[in-house]
């Protein structure tokens, strides 16, 4: 996907002239490092002494090891899985090659290379992936656990290859700063887990070209910051790993100010990415797991150096931690909103470890968990290592005494009911900052589950580049559970990851805590002359959702949109949909009664134009029951849809 000279103008649009400013420099910075490299300056005594204290290893709980030693294992197979592709040649990797389409990157000063374009390189997702370097930290964690030598090696032999493959500003792994920033704080941490391998120093500090490397990322990052509209989880990216190299491989002319520079920039970040309340103001929940995970990690690595950290730091940390431990399900799984992209800041599990548990698991251990906090079960490697190094410190702010249901700020609410019964209500902003990028045009859809399984489900985002008919369907209004007039989304798009106009929402009601009937309503000017109201009500002792949509304003066409998790079979009869589901054995089942105004029809994995698909994770999607009513709204009356669970 080639942006096109519209799209940058649409762009130019959404910028302030400080930004500006801030990319006519870049631009000329960048023309300028075609030609004048300067190498690395020359280094002596360079030590590692970041290392993990006595008894870390110790503590990490055998099921974690276990888990994380099998996926180590897959891995010296060669065997991976990246956004729904499986990969057998990570034994020795291309480190251009995208398998998915089957193209190689072009070579050439990165700055030349078109990575948008997935006809000229590929998916750039597939490419990025693995250069993370987050496989390599699993196989260096795996050497810490077991002592052996062979996973040591293995990383060894494929750092080697990859600083070969792709030396300083050239190719396509030069081009994205979040990509240098996740990478830096995986090298931090390969060091750190292979401490105990007699060829640790050799591969990193005794080795000028692994010292380049670090130099040149790290350099790349204090030059070509994300700013203005860009400054979202990217920013917080590139100040976490800038700021993790500079304490762990301090070995450099520049890396005090590099340190003290990448400090104030995540401090900067967190606060203007995180809503007061805690949660991410992307509203996209996945990012809300990776910026928790790239603060933590950094906090660790302050404490590590003995680098204070602000304050601040620590208290959004621990306000996301909070949020976080507020949002979840009864399975612990937190919403399904915005963009998502299967990002994490800092990979040393195994497969079947769950992020979520994890990460309330480390809050936990570094800030304390509060009586409402829902239980975790699970195990994580994670968690010890992380802890090892992180000091606990007593909040200085007052913490939730109860388990907060409104979001005020972030526009989110969840309705608890029994029988497990959880729903989202959207009535927040549309996305952060003047493009929005990982915001989906649904204002006022809600996310119904029962026991943790989507009934009526969010479906997620599934692609970014090269499928822009798939992009447009996934963060349309349409591919959420909500109103859509005129066959138009809320908000209008100029690009994948932009949007020019945003719905405006806000909640008018939300009440929560009551016994018997909790309730929310909201609103939003999305379609021009008209707007969107929508009440929820769940009652408890009936164990029924209550929706009502009311448009006001002129004669308009009216699509009204549920979307089915993939696990419920549907009986479409008139406006009645019987739904049933299993869940650990025993049988579930539903009655959704559809407004009778509309006319309506069930959809299934449709693809001209999509319709009726769910995607679990991001380059995964697999056909699902979308229910769609069409008519017409006139402003006499509303349109009532009930959900009835029969336990």
């Amino acid at each position: 996907m080639s942006m096109s000279a519209g799209w940058y103008l649409r762009r130019l649009s959404r910028m302030g002239p400080r930004e500006i400013g801030g990319r006519v420099g870049d631009a000329v910075r960048r023309r300028r490092w075609r030609s004048a490299r300067p190498d690395c300056p020359s280094v002596t005594g360079a030590r590692f002494t970041a290392v993990l204290p006595a008894g870390t290893i110790a503590a990490v709980p055998a099921d974690a090891a276990k888990r994380l030693i099998a996926e180590a294992d897959r891995l010296m197979a060669g065997h991976a899985e990246y956004f729904g592709v499986d990969r057998d040649d990570l034994a020795d990797p291309d480190w251009w090659y995208d398998p998915k389409t089957g193209r190689r990157a072009p070579s050439g000063y990165a700055f030349d290379v078109p990575y948008r374009n997935e006809d000229a390189v590929g998916d750039i997702k597939q490419i990025w992936e693995p250069s993370r370097h987050q496989y390599l930290t699993q196989l260096a964690a795996a050497y810490a656990i077991t002592g052996d030598e062979r996973y040591a090696e293995r990383v060894a032999e494929h750092l080697r290859s990859w600083w070969t493959a792709n030396a300083p500003l050239r190719g396509v792994h030069w081009t994205s700063g979040i990509e240098l920033g996740i990478r830096l704080l995986s090298w931090v941490w390969i060091r750190r887990l292979l401490d105990g391998w007699p060829g640790a120093a050799g591969l990193f500090e005794g080795n000028p070209v692994a010292r380049n490397q670090i130099w040149h990322h790290q350099r790349w990052l204090a030059a070509f910051p994300s700013r203005g509209s860009s400054a979202n989880n990217h920013a917080i990216a590139e100040a976490a790993g800038q700021f993790a190299a500079a304490c762990a491989f301090g070995w450099f002319p520049s890396s005090a100010r590099w340190r003290a520079d990448a400090l104030r920039s995540l401090d900067r970040h967190l606060r203007g990415n995180t809503f007061g309340s805690g949660l991410n103001r992307e509203l996209a929940t996945e990012y809300h797991g990776l910026v928790l995970e790239l603060g933590l990690a950094a906090v660790a690595e302050a404490d590590a150096a003995g680098v204070p950290v602000p304050a601040s730091i620590r208290l959004v940390l621990l306000r996301m931690t909070d949020a976080l431990a507020a949002i979840v399900d009864s399975r612990l799984r937190p919403p399904r909103q915005g963009d998502a992209d299967d990002g994490h800041g800092l990979v040393v599990d195994g497969a079947g470890t769950d992020r979520w548990a994890s990460l309330l698991a480390t809050g936990d251990a570094v800030f304390g968990r509060l009586a409402w906090w829902p239980a975790v079960t699970g195990t994580d490697v994670r968690t010890p290592l992380l802890a090892a190094f992180i000091k606990p410190t007593e909040p200085s702010v007052t913490r939730p005494p109860s388990r907060p249901a409104h979001f005020a700020d972030a526009g989110l609410t969840i309705l608890r009911g029994p029988g497990e019964i959880w729903c989202r209500c959207d009535g927040g902003p549309h996305g952060f900052l003047s493009i929005a990028a990982h915001a989906h045009a649904d204002a006022l859809s809600v996310e119904v589950r029962h026991d943790g399984v989507d009934v009526l489900a969010d479906p997620g985002t599934y692609c970014y580049h090269g499928q822009p008919e798939w992009r447009q369907y996934f963060r349309s209004t349409l591919g959420h559970n909500t109103l859509q007039l005129d066959g138009g989304d809320q908000s209008v798009s100029g690009g994948p990851f932009l949007w020019t106009r945003h719905a405006r929402s806000r909640v008018l009601a939300a009440h929560t805590s009551g016994e018997g009937v909790a309730r929310w309503c909201a609103e939003h000017d999305g379609y021009q002359g008209s707007v969107h109201r929508r009440r929820v009500e769940l009652t408890a002792a009936a164990e029924e959702l209550r929706v009502v949509d009311e448009v006001r304003g002129p004669r308009r066409d009216v699509h009204l949109a549920f979307h089915l998790g993939p696990a419920i079979a549907a009986d479409l009869v008139d406006n009645r949909a019987q739904l049933t589901w299993t869940r650990d054995g025993e049988d579930r089942s539903a009655v959704l009664d559809l407004p009778g105004q509309l006319s309506w029809r069930a959809h299934r994995g449709e693809t001209g134009p999509p319709l009726g698909w769910y995607s679990a994770g991001f380059g995964r999607k697999e056909p699902t029951t979308t229910l769609v009513g069409t008519g017409f709204a006139d402003g006499a009356q509303g349109f009532t849809t009930v959900l009835r669970f029969r336990g």
